[in-house]
């Protein structure tokens, strides 16, 4: 099988290419070449914004399929579905769970794939997707527009993966390091005075699922998330458990909530892919290394 992987320098993106590497697939890299590729991977250098960098960089490569880990954009999408027509019969698309996010529901069951609309969800091309900070301040919205954009557009079978919150390994956002320095420290940790569930996913876990998803035949979308979402406040239960410290909470106070504290519904409901035959790990499973390896 030949893959392609746009993206794939840093984090669970490097973990998709190994997979795939591993499992003996011949792996193509494509991405702007500021980190070296993986042993036994080809590497292609492209700027994805520039559809004719793109272009000749991929010359006349046809690939069985490709994962795309960084489209944040529509714009980005379009580009993806012109150059990549006719060299690929399948397009994995990593998208998030924050493409639930404009929902806004406060509690309830969790979050399944159908609750998106994409027929209904508006295409604007003419908004400033090339300026870096309104692309970061937009980017669910960029997530839900790129989604919409391929599913409407692309001439290639498109599945979507929306991914849970990624936590463990080298994890460069800091998230679950915040809870770990505060209740390690006995600092208080904010939270919402109801903080609402959210789903969560280990980063060698989800690269296993891409993996498995380059492979599959399934199109759509599919939640992405492991076993037993929770909320802030069981969150901190479980650092404190695995750090030996207690967590002290604070709601109020003019304090912005921790970063997993959520004022709407994040839980996923993984009954796709388990119909499709992925079953995902429990968060339990996983959640304390992931907190030593946030502490180390």
């Amino acid at each position: 099988m030949d893959v392609c992987v746009i993206g794939g320098s840093r984090y669970f993106g490097r973990r998709v290419v190994e997979e795939l590497r591993d499992s003996g697939a011949a792996v193509t890299v494509l991405n702007r070449g500021s980190t070296p590729a993986p042993y036994g991977v080809t590497h292609l250098r492209a700027d994805r914004d520039d559809e004719a960098s793109l272009r000749a960089a991929l010359a006349d490569r046809r690939f069985d399929a490709v994962v795309d880990q960084v489209c944040y954009t529509p714009v980005q999408a379009a580009v993806a579905a012109r150059v990549f027509a006719g060299r690929t019969p399948r397009y994995v698309l990593t998208s998030t769970v924050e493409v639930y996010a404009h929902l806004g529901r406060p509690d309830g069951p969790p979050l399944a794939e159908p609750e998106l609309d994409l027929s209904a969800e508006p295409v604007d091309l003419q908004l400033p997707w090339e300026d870096v900070q309104f692309v970061a301040d937009h980017y669910a919205e960029g997530k839900r527009q790129a989604e919409a954009l391929l599913t409407r557009q692309a001439a290639f079978d498109l599945a979507t993966v929306r991914t849970a919150h990624v936590l463990g390994g080298a994890d460069f956002t800091g998230r679950l390091a915040h809870y770990v320095d505060r209740i390690g420290r006995g600092l208080p940790v904010a939270v919402h005075a109801a903080p609402q569930r959210a789903s969560f996913v280990h980063e060698a876990e989800i690269a296993r699922f891409l993996a498995w998803a380059a492979k599959a035949d399934f199109t759509g979308p599919v939640n992405a998330a492991s076993q037993g979402p929770m909320d802030a406040r069981e969150l901190c239960a479980e650092v404190g458990r695995a750090t030996g410290a207690e967590p002290r909470l604070t709601t109020g106070g003019g304090e912005a909530p921790s970063p997993f504290s959520f004022d709407r519904c994040y839980a996923m409901d993984t009954g796709r892919a388990a119909r499709l035959g992925y079953r995902f790990s429990a968060v339990t499973d996983w959640l304390p290394q992931a907190v030593k390896e946030a502490g180390a």
